[in-house]
């Protein structure tokens, strides 16, 4: 037969707490820092992978994309600014800024031709077209 025992939120927290305190990540978060992430879609057909990525408020310029075999990696310089003046525009009330940069890498099933890559970037969101290298079929060989 099981036992039923009450369920105490703060029990766990404080277990938590000294249980491998030192051992976890702790994410802290800044006011006034976007929350800046790449999302991807990659879809892939019977030649290319296609990869849409979400990359807002960067410039084209900003944008760096490499491949290597299965592999790629978007990199993005963010630089965002915001500020909020008075009515006359004569006081700064509030200042935001946010400098840094935002990476994504994964890699696909099979390896991408290098030479044929496309990169279309508009409205925030940058497309790949990643065309499959031609596999190398196996050969058999024998010995002699």
């Amino acid at each position: 037969m099981a036992n039923i025992s009450r369920y105490n939120p703060t029990d766990d927290a404080f277990d938590d707490l000294f249980r491998g305190f030192f051992l976890r990540p702790v994410r802290v978060g800044l006011e006034g820092q976007p929350d800046v992430q790449i999302k991807l879609d990659v879809n892939e057909d019977d030649k290319a992978y296609t990869v849409h990525a979400e990359i807002p408020g960067v410039k084209k310029e900003d944008i760096h994309v490499t491949v290597e075999g299965g592999m790629v990696a978007i990199t993005a310089e963010v630089k965002k600014e915001k500020e909020e003046k008075d009515k006359e525009g004569k006081k700064v009330l509030r200042s935001e800024r946010y400098f840094g940069k935002v990476s994504r890498s994964f890699s696909l099933g099979q390896d991408v031709d290098e030479s044929a890559v496309t990169a279309k970037y508009t409205d925030g969101v940058l497309e790949l077209t990643l065309p499959k290298r031609a596999e190398s079929k196996s050969k058999r060989i024998e010995i002699q």
